[in-house]
């Protein structure tokens, strides 16, 4: 694995709008008539989002070289947005034309992901978050999925990614100096596949421009890239709209005491923490730490709205948001919220089920 880059990076290089412009005319034509087109992503697709690269003019390694200070904001990847790229490839992949998606990047803009390890369980790497897990019948410790440098690839991923580039007619690597190994041998697969095209969009050289195709081998910002790609396939870039999985449990051990449970899920029903504080609109008193229990001692009619005041951890400047929930009655019931955000116009939409 290439943990270095020299002190002088490489110039970076920017082909002219007319050759972008035959590169995306090429590459949408191929997608719209491949049967496995794959993406290959390093850290160029997040630049624009203000999270820096490595082997770029201000890249990590390349300060390093030269002795020059980090200056990372880690706040910055918290609150980054996901870029023209990242969404680009969300609307490709729902049409169906997009099949698999490799990724070297942990910045969390293609999806972020916590799991909770049990004592036992068989972990890849240790990198305990600090922070337990909120469901009551676990509370093991919160590791992260991220691969540090210098650690393997977990066996099943890597033979995942294998398999795809075996299976692709068509791999695009956007963002990525296809340095760190053995990930790069993923489009190299492909490359030295006779019958599928590798295509590269990176601002410097890479070791494997030779087994790209030379017609597909552009310098380009990946999002002036995918939004032509984009145009010519007439599919619009879906804006960013951050949702977020509420479950609300709600139980009642008599009719005037009842008890409200809220927590984070994610897709796959994995624990997620979004939440600040928790409270019953018009008090004082808010809850901090998971998981989040609220007494009520009140008669309730069944359907009568108690209303629930959520403070988010405020990355995207949420303003906070009141959940109206319906009393289900003594027998009790759990209900998921989803919680859809536009971090352009700041508003809440809530689809509860």
């Amino acid at each position: 694995m290439d943990l270095t880059a020299p002190a002088i990076a490489e110039t970076e290089r920017f082909d002219s709008s007319t050759k972008l412009d035959q590169v995306a005319s090429q590459l949408a034509t191929l997608i719209q008539n491949g049967k496995h087109f794959i993406v290959y992503t390093g850290a160029g697709v997040s630049t624009s989002a203000g999270i820096p690269d490595f082997r770029g003019p201000e890249g990590a390694w390349t300060k390093r070289a030269q002795g020059k200070e980090l200056n990372f904001d880690g706040n910055k990847t918290l609150k980054a947005v996901p870029t023209a790229t990242h969404m680009a490839l969300v609307a490709l992949q729902e049409k169906g034309l997009l099949k698999y998606v490799v990724s070297q990047n942990c910045d969390g803009l293609h999806r972020r992901n916590f799991r909770a390890v049990s004592a036992y369980e068989k972990s890849y790497s240790d990198h305990r978050t600090g922070r337990k897990c909120a469901v009551a019948c676990c509370n093991g410790a919160l590791h992260d999925t991220i691969i540090n440098f210098g650690e393997n690839l977990p066996e099943e991923a890597f033979n995942r990614a294998d398999m795809h580039a075996k299976e692709a007619d068509l791999c695009l690597v956007l963002g990525s100096s296809c340095r760190v190994t053995p990930a790069n041998t993923i489009p190299e697969i492909v490359g030295r596949n006779k019958k599928a095209k590798l295509a590269i969009c990176n601002l410097q050289s890479t070791p494997i421009d030779g087994v790209a195709d030379k017609k597909l081998r552009i310098y380009a910002r990946t999002d002036d890239l995918m939004t032509r790609i984009m145009e010519k396939l007439g599919i619009l870039i879906p804006p960013f709209i951050l949702r977020r999985r509420l479950i609300i449990n709600m139980k009642s051990q008599s009719s005037d005491r009842h008890q409200i449970t809220m927590s984070g899920e994610d897709v796959d029903g994995t624990p997620a923490s979004f939440l600040q504080t928790v409270k019953l609109e018009g008090s004082r008193r808010a809850l901090r730490t998971e998981p989040f229990v609220l007494n009520i001692r009140e008669d309730l009619d069944v359907g009568s709205a108690v209303k629930v005041e959520l403070e988010f951890m405020g990355h995207y400047n949420e303003p906070n948001l009141v959940i109206e929930h319906q009393y289900p009655g003594e027998a009790g019931g759990t209900s998921l919220y989803v919680l859809e955000y536009d971090v352009w116009t700041r508003a809440w939409e809530v689809d509860s089920s």
